[in-house]
């Protein structure tokens, strides 16, 4: 990970099935504990994945593309808290819709309650 604008990451977010969800993408913008702006690809995901989403897609699933824009912000939040928003913008509503379908909000959920742990644990 290299958090500099321009910089690129990649991280894996595993389902409890024990199936990995690869995501890559480089830095756009990053302002010290405000927010981060980044690209979020996920062509290194599961074919079936893909498979499935372009089907949720529809006819021209081809024309569209399945990357987004992420920008992660930080407030804070009562004494010695942070909140995180999290928001993706995507080419249109039909490939936003195609991602809730194939369980964007489930996934990301879960990793951050995983995070969570790991803030609250050490």
């Amino acid at each position: 990970m290299d958090l500099c604008p321009g910089g690129k990451y990649r991280f894996v977010m595993r389902s409890p099935e024990g199936v990995d969800y690869p995501v890559t993408g480089s830095y756009l913008e990053i302002v010290e504990n405000e927010r981060i702006v980044s690209t979020a690809l996920v062509e290194e995901h599961p074919k079936e994945w893909i498979e499935g989403m372009r089907k949720n897609i529809g006819r021209n699933e081809e024309a569209y593309s399945l990357d987004s824009i992420v920008t992660v912000t930080f407030e804070e939040y009562e004494e010695k808290k942070t909140k995180l928003t999290i928001c993706s913008r995507f080419e249109s509503d039909t490939v936003r819709d195609g991602f809730k379908k194939m369980g964007m909000v489930e996934g990301w959920t879960q990793s951050l309650e995983r995070f969570e742990d790991q803030l609250s644990n050490g």
